[in-house]
């Protein structure tokens, strides 16, 4: 059985429940601490990054893995038509309780709903495609999704320096990384995610047929980008 513990999670927060630690064991190092409170960030608390997301948003929004819904509220305070997609059930509850006004509990390889014009990954959320013929499948995907002049915005980070200058030499792209969520002694079940690196998601992209643009860099090899689709 599938357990949502991410989903329970997030409930326990929202609720002002004392919450547990959740913990994101991987397969690269020492387990980590995912700060429950980061999914229900105030517009004051949106990192530059998300920001310039945001402002580039256009027409009609998919908000895809939408969490707590915080970019969705966001984006409906400034009047946008936004949906929020997301997996986990519970996430979806707390949505729509919270006044996500349009909220779909699906995942997106399944959706066959609307069109829209712009779809937003953040968060990293490009990264539920796992691996990187799972990211060729999802730009695919999303051209279906897409109104004609539509746009996908996302981010990523290059994740080498985890490795310290050593990329294992195997035929694993070294950003195909694996997740399992702990909370209050409960297992979720183990997922893939990607971080893909600027230079293998332009080329992938562009043979794709998209129009990329990069819009933002850190110092931490992490930025954000739209694809859009040559007419």
């Amino acid at each position: 059985m599938n357990k949502d513990v991410y989903g329970a999670a997030l409930l326990d927060y929202y609720k002002g429940s004392e919450t547990a630690p959740l913990i994101l064991h991987n397969n690269y190092g020492e387990d980590e601490e995912m700060p429950i409170e980061i999914f229900f960030r105030k517009e004051e608390d949106f990192p530059e990054l998300e920001f310039i997301a945001l402002s580039l948003c256009d027409g009609s929004v998919l908000d895809v893995g939408a969490g707590a819904g915080s970019h969705c509220l966001y984006l409906q305070k400034k009047g946008f038509d936004v949906t929020a997609l997301e997996i986990s059930t519970i996430a979806c509850k707390i949505m729509k309780d919270s006044g996500v006004r349009n909220v779909v509990n699906q995942d997106i390889f399944d959706y066959r709903g609307k069109k829209f014009d712009t779809l937003l990954f953040l968060m990293n959320g490009i990264g539920l495609a796992e691996t990187i013929n799972g990211f060729k499948q999802l730009l695919a995907h999303c051209k279906k999704m897409l109104r004609k002049g539509g746009q996908l915005l996302f981010d990523s980070s290059d994740i080498a320096y985890l490795y310290e200058g050593n990329i294992p030499p195997n035929d694993v792209y070294y950003g195909e990384v694996r997740f399992q969520y702990e909370y209050q002694g409960q297992l979720g079940d183990p997922f893939g995610w990607l971080y893909i690196d600027q230079d293998t998601m332009i080329k992938i992209a562009q043979q794709d047929g998209w129009v990329v643009q990069v819009l933002y860099e850190d110092p931490d090899d992490q930025y954000l980008v739209r694809l859009s689709l040559r007419d």
